[in-house]
Order: structure tokens, then C-alpha cells, then sequence
């Protein structure tokens, strides 16, 4: 037994063998740590996802949404609702939709109070809506979305020239909606944009339908969507060239004020 001893006590103090064992120390540390950091990005979570398509105002119940378990690295990265008391009572927000076995994104849910029933109640005071008709390649392939704040340009022909020049900056799109009246991200099914409302102030509203009414010039009005800093940058409703007031003005025998729009 000494003698065991003995030889284990030598080879604890020879220098070759407190290298190897530091060696062999190190490696499962971090064979350790590894596996612990491995774990921890894939142990699953348990998240909600839809039964069923639903669409935009529907309350969700439920009956219209299962676990399933994903990774729960992603959650860290993905503003994803994962307790159903976020969810059963609460609605499917405006102008979005959940479609069949996805998650719940806390965006696309919101309580019953936040609903916007109506597009008016959308505008601030002082502002009406205006019509454009579009369509997809005008839209950009439907790359345009309600709340956000685009330009629209002016096109018109004079003297046998074009002009082609921002007209009104920083408008918001209210809604998008199709051929049918129904609003384009409503809906499960491939649908194609015919109309674009905007919040605008009464005299530019006045503005936009009388160049709808000039045809001498061929006057037409055209969306261009800009990047998100500029949707969420708050800027007004503003006119980009007066010199396009001007000459909507002349053209039209136009005085601003001198309509009403409803």
C-alpha cells in the first residue's frame, strides 16, 4: 500500500504528468461549458400556432391555436407570443392576418379597444381621405402598406413636354384595398391593389381631385413608397413644388378654399 502510494505521490510531482492531467482538466471544462451552451440554445419551448387561417378583427379563442416546440434560441430574437393568456380574448390586428400553423407575433394582436372599425378614425383632425386608383405595378408589387408615409408625384404633359416631379411628401397610406372594396391584407387569398386611401388636409384633397378632372394635360398622380426611417419619422403633410400648385391653379381656374369637400 506504501508503495502504491509512493508512486502515485511521484508521478503527481513529475512534471510531464501535471501537464497531462491540466490538459485533460481543461478539456473537460470546456467540454463542459459547451455542452451546457448547447443545451440552452436548442432546449425547446413550447409556442402557440394557429389551427386555422385567421383574419384581420377575428378574436381569437382557444379552439384556434396548438403547441408546438421550437427552439429556444429563436424566441430571443423574434417578438413571439408564448402564453395563451396573451392571446384567447384578444383580436387579430387591422390590415394583417395569421394563416394556418404559424406563430403569434405580438404586432399582429392587440385588445378589442385598439380595433380601427372605420379608415376615419385613422385621420387627424382636420385631415379627409383621398382615393387613388392603382394597381400592382404601380404599388411597387403591393410593397406599400397602411401607416406608412410615401410621396406622391405629379405627372403631366404641357407644351408638349412631361414634367415629372414630387408633388405632396409625407403622406400616409391609410389603407389598401381591391377591386371588390376589400382591404388587400384582410385576406388569406391572392389579392391584387385597386385603390390607395390617404390622410391628407382638405385643400390638397381639393388639389388631387381636380388634377383627376384635368385631362387636357394628362395629369396623373403617382405613389412612391420610401425607406421605414422616413415612415416613422413623423414628418407633416407637406406640398414638395408650388410651382405644380401653380400651374394645377391656372389650368383649372382653381382659387384653394373655393370647394368643399365632404
Amino acid at each position: 500500500m506504501g508503495n502504491i502510494l509512493k508512486n502515485i505521490k511521484n508521478a503527481l510531482l513529475n512534471r510531464n504528468t501535471v501537464t497531462i492531467l491540466a490538459v485533460l482538466a481543461g478539456v473537460v471544462v470546456l467540454w463542459f461549458f459547451y455542452n451546457m451552451t448547447v443545451n440552452n440554445a436548442i432546449n425547446p419551448q413550447r409556442v402557440p400556432v394557429a389551427t386555422r387561417n385567421i383574419t384581420a378583427k377575428e378574436m381569437i379563442t382557444s379552439e384556434d391555436f396548438e403547441y408546438v416546440e421550437i427552439n429556444s434560441g429563436f424566441l430571443e430574437s423574434a417578438n413571439i407570443i408564448t402564453n395563451a393568456s396573451q392571446l384567447v380574448g384578444y383580436y387579430v390586428k387591422n390590415e394583417t392576418s395569421i394563416v394556418e400553423g404559424a406563430m403569434f407575433y405580438r404586432e399582429q394582436v392587440v385588445e378589442r379597444s385598439e380595433l380601427k372599425e372605420r379608415e376615419q378614425e385613422t385621420l387627424p383632425d382636420g385631415y379627409t381621405i383621398y382615393w387613388l386608383q392603382v394597381d400592382n405595378t404601380s404599388t411597387y408589387a403591393n410593397s406599400i402598406y397602411p401607416g406608412d408615409k410615401i410621396d406622391l408625384w405629379l405627372k403631366a404633359e404641357v407644351d408638349g413636354q412631361f414634367i415629372y416631379d414630387e408633388f405632396i411628401n409625407s403622406i400616409e397610406v391609410v389603407s389598401i384595398k381591391n377591386s371588390s372594396g376589400a382591404n388587400v391584407f384582410d385576406t388569406q387569398t391572392s389579392s391584387e391593389p385597386a385603390w390607395l386611401s390617404f390622410a391628407v388636409t382638405f385643400e390638397m384633397a381639393e388639389y388631387l381631385e381636380l388634377i383627376d378632372r384635368i385631362t387636357e394635360n394628362r395629369m396623373e398622380v403617382y405613389p412612391v413608397p420610401r425607406n421605414k426611417l422616413y415612415t416613422t419619422e413623423g414628418a407633416e403633410v407637406s406640398y414638395s413644388n408650388e410651382l405644380l400648385l401653380q400651374m394645377i391653379d391656372s389650368y383649372a381656374g382653381f382659387t384653394p378654399g373655393s370647394t368643399t369637400t365632404e
